[in-house]
């Protein structure tokens, strides 16, 4: 028998096979560039105004609430309305949030407080516009190429995890906050574009008022499909335990320095990884055992993090204390050093996301996909903001112990998760069940 041949690169037939996901796939990339951009922006301002890690720590903790909320109820709008228009909606908000973001910097104003909040709206809108799309998809295409449009979308977050924090170390540098926020509000257009042009898509099947009562139902389905359930639970301990992107500031500003050059270059690393793997990611459609694919990436996440602690723990601290200085003084050795272990983190994270969405995809049927969605989007979200504050609390005693503390940690907790859930290391993806 001829050996069936298996691509190496990504499969770019859903762009292909679908315009509508192709221009929704385009318009979220770019504006997602925009995003990340001025997500890295307020985290160095917040450090600039304040000189305070646990500061940075709070721009996620302070929105982690209203997040968890708008996940929820922006999934029970997908399951009720009009997707398209939910979606859409909400990118008026967002939107309309980024450019206050930035008139708070052009007018210099410099007010940490009202920087939190309109960081918090932010988030809560950018968390309904991704529960609404991650709905639509499924509609979009057949549930074979689920698979291939999860790996795109690795390599759109990839970008924007890329050329997003990149630009704002070199524009912050540059340039300086308000035109690094402006940048922002000319990008997130195309989200606009994306959304307009999709069809009406309404969901399958019965559907309930957004409430208790319709929440209630899609927790009583989720705790009757533990597959879905545990992707959840895993992703949460690797986002609780393994988030150490606040540290960045410190990092650039005092242990390898560099100043917001670094942050960016740390920021960006964790993306390339991200995106080398979707790069590459012909196979990964044929592999069937999902949920072990899963457990074995995000124990390859924890100990490429604990690496990220082993790098700052041999570095020894030159930065002068600020985020001005270029990379002429900073420890270009050990700045490799981390950017390599945290490329090897987002790849092993990009390869679980690909398995967990297809996952939830699948094995969820369209009149819970919102629900779940929002759940999905509450934990990929919520989780690194609980993260942070594991970061800011724990390195109140030394930078390098939170990502070597939280990568074993991840380790530990995957091992316990997988023995406790046969089902889901036995998960065949020709079988999807919940």
């Amino acid at each position: 028998m001829t050996p069936v041949r298996r691509p190496l690169f990504v499969d770019l037939t859903p762009l292909r096979r679908s315009p509508a996901f192709a221009r929704l796939f385009v318009g979220n990339t770019v504006s997602g560039i925009g995003t990340q951009l001025t997500l890295v922006a307020v985290g160095l301002e917040v450090y600039e105004i304040t000189r305070s890690t646990f500061a940075v720590a709070l721009v996620g903790v302070v929105s982690l609430l209203p997040m968890i909320v708008a996940g929820l109820w922006g999934g029970m709008l997908a399951d009720a309305f009009d997707r398209r228009k939910v979606a859409l909606v909400a990118a008026v908000f967002a939107w309309l949030s980024t450019g206050a973001i930035a008139l708070h910097a052009w007018l210099g104003l410099r007010e940490v407080v009202l920087l939190y909040a309109l960081a918090t709206v932010n988030a809560v809108a950018g968390t309904m516009i991704a529960t609404s799309r991650a709905a639509i998809v499924p509609r979009l295409l057949p549930a074979s190429l689920l698979p291939a449009a999860s790996a795109l979308g690795g390599i759109g977050t990839g970008l924007m995890l890329t050329v997003g924090p990149a630009l704002a170390g070199v524009l912050v540098a540059g340039v300086g906050f308000a035109v690094t926020y402006t940048i922002d509000v000319v990008l997130f257009s195309a989200a606009f574009l994306g959304i307009v042009t999709l069809p009406p898509i309404r969901p399958e099947g019965e559907t309930q008022r957004p409430g208790l009562q319709s929440l209630a139902v899609g927790l009583r389905f989720l705790r009757r499909s533990p597959n879905i359930r545990t992707t959840f639970v895993v992703d949460l301990i690797a986002m609780t335990f393994g988030q150490p992107r606040v540290l960045f500031p410190v990092v650039g500003a005092v242990v390898i320095g560099g100043g917001a050059v670094t942050v960016g270059v740390l920021t960006a690393s964790y993306a390339v990884g991200a995106l080398l793997s979707s790069v590459f990611s012909g196979r990964l459609g044929h592999v069937r055992l999902q949920g072990r694919a899963v457990n074995r990436s995000i124990t390859v996440y924890g100990v490429a993090i604990a690496a990220f602690g082993v790098v700052l723990l041999l570095t020894t601290p030159r930065g002068s204390g600020g985020l001005t200085e270029g990379l002429g003084q900073a420890d270009l050795v050990a700045l490799a050093g981390a950017a390599v272990t945290l490329a090897a983190a987002g790849a092993a994270d990009n390869v679980s996301s690909i398995f967990r969405s297809t996952i939830l995809q699948a094995a969820a049927p369209d009149s819970m996909r919102g629900r779940l969605q929002g759940i999905f989007i509450v934990v990929v979200t919520g989780g690194p903001r609980v993260g942070d504050l594991f970061v800011g609390l724990v390195a109140a005693v030394g930078v390098v112990w939170p990502p070597l503390l939280g990568g074993a940690m991840i380790v530990v907790l995957v091992a316990v998760v997988a023995r406790l859930t046969p089902s889901f290391r036995a998960y065949d993806a020709a079988a999807p069940t919940p």
